[in-house]
């Protein structure tokens, strides 16, 4: 535990509350960041105002800074000497590895951070920046992980299953579960994943026409699955049911704090207005082959078949049943859309080819009405016949 300004000892969800409250206010910093760097970028998305640009990511560093300062510093250890011995305590599972691995970064994070603030540089310094610069990367990292050590330190013995129900009970509402996911009146509503690695369902099992809430461990599309508590109503389990613990995320790399800088791109709103303002056969033909180009600046067809096979990936990292139909699903697509791509681009190349222009036979209609002359009265609008009065 560690000392409170009054002298009192931190507990556990006081640590966790500190995490908590940091990574609210870095959430906030994020999107003050993401406005002013919007402001210094053209339609594209390319950087065009760089001092403006820098301005915004260094006062990004210095608020993050004072509020890790604020919220974290105090407690930042001792949150992570009670995640470390919760996690001591967990039964054997495969995510416990990768914890203890970011508990070692954010412990690395930490001393970084306290080192660089033990020698801090001239207020205002162009140093000052630099080091506020470099520290950004330890700060997003706590603001990314946080989770998973407050999730740690605030574990209680009364989040785990209470007053489980007895085996003939089990089995009698695992057979009822059963056939209802058979007649498709099982609807799951909720899930999450308990300390050990396991998938907890809550779903609504309809039976006689009447709906229960039930908790379900296990796939419901895989064997083995069984109901673990029955409720009347949704809001009911509470902490009669194992604890959930952060969900895990697509790829490692992964930060919602320190996100790569976005690559150029044109909407297709601004291509199919190309195309319409367009006269030569060629202006027409770059716009779709824009649709269709690979690489950094990729087109939108390109990016859309990335979106799905991107989607397909998160599918099958559900490692449920649905979800690796569903991931077989989007990568068909993805092909597909690959397929598509292709033709539109060579469809394009003919169509350049042509060397073509619009006929002048499709004129333009002029939108602009003579204005009336200055003594010119305007004219009288038609006079509305009035309707009589209707009477019962």
């Amino acid at each position: 535990m560690t000392p409170n300004p009054d002298g009192t000892l931190a507990q556990s969800p006081e640590l966790a509350r500190s995490a908590h409250d940091f990574r609210l206010r870095m959430s906030v910093i994020d999107c003050e960041t993401a406005r002013a760097l919007d402001t210094t970028r053209d339609r594209y998305g390319r950087t065009v105002h760089e001092s403006t640009a820098a301005a915004a990511r260094a006062h990004r560093d210095k608020t993050a800074l004072d509020a890790y300062l604020t919220h974290l510093a105090p407690h930042a250890d001792a949150l992570l000497d009670a995640a470390r011995r919760a996690l001591d305590e967990l039964p054997p599972a495969r995510h416990l590895a990768g914890w203890r691995s970011v508990l070692d970064g954010l412990a690395t994070a930490t001393a970084e951070i306290r080192r660089a603030l033990d020698r801090p540089a001239a207020p205002g310094s162009p140093a000052e920046r630099a080091q506020h610069a470099a520290l950004w990367p330890y700060l997003a990292a706590w603001a990314d992980h946080s989770p998973i050590a407050s999730n740690l330190a605030d574990q209680h013995s009364e989040q785990h299953q209470k007053a489980p129900l007895t085996a003939e009970e089990q089995r009698m509402w695992t057979e009822m579960a059963q056939a209802a996911h058979k007649r498709g009146e099982l609807e799951l509503t909720e899930s999450w994943h308990t300390a050990d690695g396991q998938p907890i369902f809550l779903a609504d099992l309809v039976e006689d026409d009447n709906s229960t809430v039930v908790a379900l461990r296990g796939d419901p599309d895989t064997p083995g699955w069984q109901v673990i508590g029955h409720y009347t109503h949704a809001d009911m389990p509470g902490n009669m049911l194992p604890a959930a613990v952060p969900p895990g995320v697509l790829r490692p790399d992964f930060s919602l704090f320190n996100r790569p800088e976005p690559a150029p791109e044109v909407s297709l709103q601004e291509l199919i207005r190309d195309v319409i303002e367009a006269q030569h056969a060629g202006d027409a033909s770059n716009a779709l082959l824009t649709a269709t180009q690979r690489g950094y600046e990729a087109g939108p067809m390109v990016r859309l078949q990335e979106l799905l096979e991107t989607g397909g990936q998160f599918a099958s990292a559900l490692a449920t049943v649905q979800g690796r139909q569903i991931a077989a699903r989007l990568w068909a697509l993805g092909r597909q859309i690959e397929f598509l791509t292709r033709e539109v681009e060579e469809a394009a190349e003919d169509l350049g080819a042509t060397i073509a222009v619009l006929p002048p036979h499709r004129t333009p209609v002029l939108r602009v009405r003579p204005r009336p002359a200055v003594d010119t009265t305007p004219p009288t609008p038609a006079a509305y016949a009035s309707t009589p009065a209707r009477h019962r």
